[in-house]
């Protein structure tokens, strides 16, 4: 293979997946790509649901850039373009980000809004400057904060072989991400047994719901919550209509305290 022919491979390879959505933009922004491209260390940004968030592509250099835009990398492998400018004028996105996008030519950044579960994944940043590209990868994480936790319990079951008190506690939360699991404070766990756990996601929202049913057996009276993710439930007391009982020596009569 000739260098030439090495060159125009790659520098179709590029093309083709750097700006995938508009054929003229990308006849006009492609030449001389293969000349120079720096690829920088990921950075990670954390997005809430339903909020905004800012992807700032790096650059080393003072001089303003001829062009950037911000891909999206699908399946490990595929680009798909998502916003950015040339020569100062905003390049035409897809429907689906028109409306959620705005680059900032002077700050090199892209203001996504309205963030879903499906924003999630890996960015590159392509920033060029005299026919050198910058590329800068960006990891976009999700969260959304579980409801506070609802805690229900029944002291009502019978211990194990009925040899004392128990109680069947329920927590659960929804509307969180990502997916979390359910902690219990003040609780034994030599005396608890876990009886239900599931965890569902939402189709639309992919967002999480989590629910567990544990058993505990008594044996003092007891102040418990439990968490999911970042929230926390109300306090409650289990247990706590146990009577404690002794014996005199004299009369052998049980005598309520």
């Amino acid at each position: 293979m000739t260098s030439n022919s090495f060159k125009e491979k790659t520098y179709n390879k590029f093309c083709h997946l750097s700006i995938i959505s508009n054929i003229y933009i990308c006849n006009k922004m492609c030449v001389h790509v293969y000349l120079c491209m720096c690829v920088s260390l990921l950075e990670s940004i954390t997005a809430v649901l339903g909020h905004s968030v800012t992807f700032r592509c790096s650059s080393k250099h003072s001089t303003p850039a001829e062009r950037c835009y911000i891909q999206r990398v699908k399946n490990n492998k595929e680009e798909e373009f998502i916003s950015g400018f040339y020569r100062g004028q905003p390049i035409p996105v897809s429907p689906e980000y028109r409306n959620r996008t705005k680059v900032n030519v002077t700050e090199l950044s892209m203001e996504m809004r309205n963030i879903s579960v499906s924003d999630e994944g890996l960015y590159k940043c392509f920033v060029f400057i005299n026919n050198k590209a910058e590329i800068s990868e960006i990891l976009l994480k999700v969260t959304a904060e579980y409801s506070v936790p609802t805690i229900t319990k029944d002291c009502n079951k019978p211990g194990d072989g009925g040899a004392g008190k128990s109680c069947q506690l329920s927590c659960s939360a929804v509307g969180g991400y990502p997916q979390s699991t359910v902690r219990w404070t003040g609780l034994n766990q030599s005396l608890t047994n876990v009886i239900y756990s599931r965890s569902s996601a939402d189709n639309k929202s992919k967002t999480w719901t989590i629910n567990q049913t544990i058993v505990h057996n008594c044996n003092q009276p007891t102040n418990i919550s439990c968490a999911v993710g970042g929230s926390v439930s109300h306090t409650i007391t289990i247990c706590n209509s146990l009577k404690r009982h002794k014996i005199t020596k004299n009369t052998k009569n049980v005598i309520k305290i």
